[in-house]
């Protein structure tokens, strides 16, 4: 917003007699002074004191309230209910979406929120500040995929502002811009006369005129600036000729707009992919209720659009003010071998209740404008399979971060996944060739001939004995690579840093490690292959190439007949320290890290640390070695470095089981996990959902509900979810018993996993069978009679 802006708007407000731009330096003024009063001397504050602030703020009427604080527990159910509340009484609320940039995955609550516009920061040269926190949202994790966050960025560094006591200084965060965006919404709420106010502005309003008003920056991608630098002219223009209605934001996903529709301008689809989510907001100014009167369509432009299959899940109820859409898109099996573009629309249609003195409901129809790129399926060695599924992150549980030398950052809260705090591998991996795929599911339900490598990236689940049964028939008789980067556990140090949360008066202890070590024994245990419990550190060498071992763990067991690198390390897990608080003098013992196996068909790297992959505290990437292991998983290309004879074992490196890591015996793992004490189900995000009238084995049952409320995918086939028929190829894993009941086969797998049959033939079938054998029964003891009566040569009956 220049300075002209700025005075052109002021003339006009000043022509229909509205506030002026001295009455907004007052408000900045007043709501940086309440952003104070919310903090302690010692900076922290407290949920309790926000309830109280927000039930004044309802209390008296508000209309825009700013927030220039957050933090990353989206779980804090009280504080987010809360914040509902608050938007559903019509007050607009603006919140600052942190400083943790240039990280991604760092969306504070409540500024990632649907219905709270999220503000990060922009320098005077339009480029995204280093310290703006960067998109998705990740609660969504691992059953869906994030929104786009920030809503709009607007200029945070460097900004002019008053002090508490007298004259000004310069400050910068998006704590800053968020209070600008603020004034801004106040400008604009005087623009409406008050007569009308009510039946027009509301936050959904509100956030259409900012987004759709906002001007998109040339460089940076969607969750980086949203929907682009807060424009206060022409968001002034559209709320001038404002007329309640829905909308979709983004309204436009754009492969062929890069980079700012990364990361789908950098993959394109293809046949037998897992499903790509694309997740959009509703934003509904027609009332803070709304409802999606009818299922989403797809409209495609040309013939090609016919090949593309969309799976929508959607919100059941559209409140307050927003809800999500969920386009899972995946290419027909017939376009296999297509290139080029698909262009078209998705609409829906959106009704609320009729406001005060209308007689109908008011409606509205949404479009979201696709135009995508589509490849040929590539081959299966440059295909990769992420495994998300297996990844917890805090919330729920509290998740230690992963290097032991990071002191200010306890948690492990950046979603683990492709597109936030490993962001930089994926691009790294897509620049060398690889098509990179996402797994949300258990390892039971994708196709092992369709994937050169599975990755397994710093993991905290625990698996079920079927995918440690699959994954090991599918590396020794499908011929698939694994790739294992893993981290540090020990019981010893969980347990040192437990701690006393003050806000939840609570003692905190981590649930697991860096990484679930005794589950990923269990995995590896078919292949003769473990980890073990020390937290190693230090610097190393391979081929010349400089690498920082941080926090990571020891290989304990590997066959021999492998190739295992050890280097000079010191162990911190026996005296709870790390490499900075170490003596020099301690002495450092060679300690296996890296391990190559080549296993039946298939191919094994192992390796006991994933902070050189990760971006939150990466001290030095090892990128250069993920290349290596995926030549030699997906390719079986041996690097003559990793693969000298120097480092092959003609022997193996043992351990008794009994001296592995063992599990906490004092935590309910239950609690946090997917796995345990779960069942096994194959999710919207897996080939083997079922799609139309074309099934994979296993089908989605029940409801995947999903904290704060707004769930991202709908994993029933009820009244918010829609399916496009599918003419994906259909693999032969199905089997009958002597019965004519289904159940899951894999036979060259020799894998039998119980397939969770649809009740709506289950139940039918189960009552025609009982009928048939009870018809039997009496038609054999009818047949009984009858030869018996004919051998009596009377006409009566015959005792028995």
């Amino acid at each position: 917003m220049t300075i002209l802006d700025m005075e052109h708007l002021s003339l006009e407000l000043l022509r229909v007699k509205m506030p002026s731009v001295l009455v907004l330096h007052q408000i900045l003024r007043f709501m940086l002074f309440v952003c104070l009063l919310m903090l302690s001397s010692l900076q922290v504050s407290y949920t309790s004191w926000f309830l109280d602030a927000f039930n004044y703020a309802i209390a008296t009427n508000m209309d825009v309230l700013n927030l220039s604080i957050g933090g990353p527990d989206y779980l804090d159910l009280p504080f987010v209910e809360k914040v509902w509340e608050l938007t559903a009484n019509n007050i607009i609320m603006v919140s600052a979406i942190g400083n943790d940039g240039p990280l991604y995955g760092t969306l504070n609550n409540p500024a990632d929120q649907s219905d709270v516009i999220g503000v990060g920061g922009i320098d005077y040269s339009d480029h995204i500040a280093s310290f703006s926190s960067r998109g998705m949202s990740t609660w969504e994790i691992p059953h869906g995929y994030g929104r786009v966050k920030p809503d709009i960025v607007a200029y945070g560094r460097e900004i002019m502002g008053s002090k508490i006591s007298t004259g000004c200084k310069s400050l910068s965060g998006t704590s800053v811009a968020s209070p600008v965006v603020a004034g801004v919404v106040c400008l604009l709420v005087s623009v409406i006369p008050e007569g009308n106010r009510k039946d027009i502005l509301n936050p959904a309003s509100m956030k259409q005129a900012l987004v759709e008003g906002a001007a998109k920056l040339s460089g940076p991608n969607m969750y980086e600036q949203g929907a682009g630098r807060v424009d206060l002219l022409e968001s002034y223009e559209i709320l001038k000729s404002y007329q309640p209605r829905a909308s979709i934001f983004p309204s436009i996903l754009d492969y062929t707009d890069c980079p700012y529709s990364w990361p789908f301008c950098r993959q394109p689809l293809y046949a037998g992919a897992m499903p790509i989510i694309f997740n959009a907001t509703i934003l509904n100014g027609m009332g803070v209720i709304g409802y999606v009167e009818s299922p989403p369509t797809w409209h495609p432009s040309n013939e090609e659009g016919n090949l593309l299959s969309i799976h929508f899940t959607y919100s059941d109820i559209i409140w307050p003010w927003t809800g999500y859409l969920a386009l899972h898109m995946q290419i027909k099996e017939e376009g296999a071998q297509f290139s080029g573009e698909i262009e078209g629309n998705v609409t829906v249609k959106i009704y609320s209740p009729p406001a005060q003195g209308e007689k109908g409901p008011r409606s509205s129809t949404c479009a979201l404008h696709l135009k995508l790129q589509v490849l040929p399926t590539p081959p299966r060695s440059k295909r990769v399979l992420w495994d998300q599924f297996h990844s917890i992150k805090y919330p729920p549980g509290y998740i230690p971060r992963d290097s032991l030398d990071v002191r200010n950052d306890i948690l492990d809260w950046h979603g683990d996944h492709l597109h936030t705090n490993f962001h930089i591998m994926f691009n790294m991996l897509r620049d060398a060739g690889y098509y990179v795929e996402t797994l949300g599911s258990p390892l039971t339900c994708f196709d092992a001939c369709q994937y050169g490598t599975l990755l397994l990236v710093d993991l905290e689940e625990e698996y079920f004995a079927e995918e440690i049964k699959k994954l090991r028939d599918d590396v020794i008789n499908t011929g698939l690579g694994l790739a294992v980067f893993a981290e540090w556990y020990n019981v010893d140090t969980m347990v040192k840093m437990r701690f006393f949360d003050d806000n939840t008066r609570s003692w905190w202890t981590p649930v697991t490690g860096g990484a679930n070590i005794p589950a990923l024994n269990d995995l590896l245990a078919p292949f003769g292959i473990a980890f073990g419990d020390k937290i190693l550190n230090g610097d190393f060498s391979i081929d010349g190439e400089q690498s920082r071992y941080a926090s990571g763990t020891d290989i304990v067991k590997f066959p021999g007949g492998g190739y295992v690198h050890s280097f000079p390390f010191l162990d911190s897990s026996e005296s709870g320290a790390t490499q900075n608080i170490l003596s020099s003098g301690m002495n450092k013992a060679d300690s296996p890290i890296l391990g190559l196996l080549e296993v039946g068909g298939g191919r094994i790297a192992v390796y006991g640390d994933s902070n050189c992959l990760d971006s939150s505290h990466m001290v030095t990437n090892c990128y250069w070695l993920l290349k290596k292991i995926l030549d030699f998983t997906s390719r079986s290309i041996k690097d003559p470095v990793l693969f000298s004879d120097s480092v092959r074992r003609d022997s193996p490196l043992y351990l008794d089981d009994n001296q592995l890591p063992s599990r906490r015996t004092d935590v309910n793992f239950s609690t946090y996990s997917a796995v345990v004490a779960k069942e096994l189900i194959c999710r919207s995000d897996s080939r083997f959902e079922v799609w139309g009238t074309k099934g994979y084995g296993l089908q989605v049952m029940g409801r995947n509900r999903r904290l704060p409320g707004f769930p991202v995918i709908d994993l029933g086939r009820s009244l918010n979810s829609t399916m496009e028929t599918s003419n994906m190829k259909q693999f032969n894993l199905t089997k009958e018993d002597d019965l004519g009941n289904k159940y899951f086969s894999l036979d060259d797998l020799q894998v039998d996993v119980p397939m969770m049959v649809a009740s709506h033939w289950l139940i039918p079938a189960i009552v025609a069978i009982s009928g048939l054998l009870l018809f039997l029964s009496f038609w054999r003891i009818r047949q009984k009679r009858r030869r018996r009566r004919k051998g009596s040569g009377s006409g009566r009956f015959v005792t028995p």
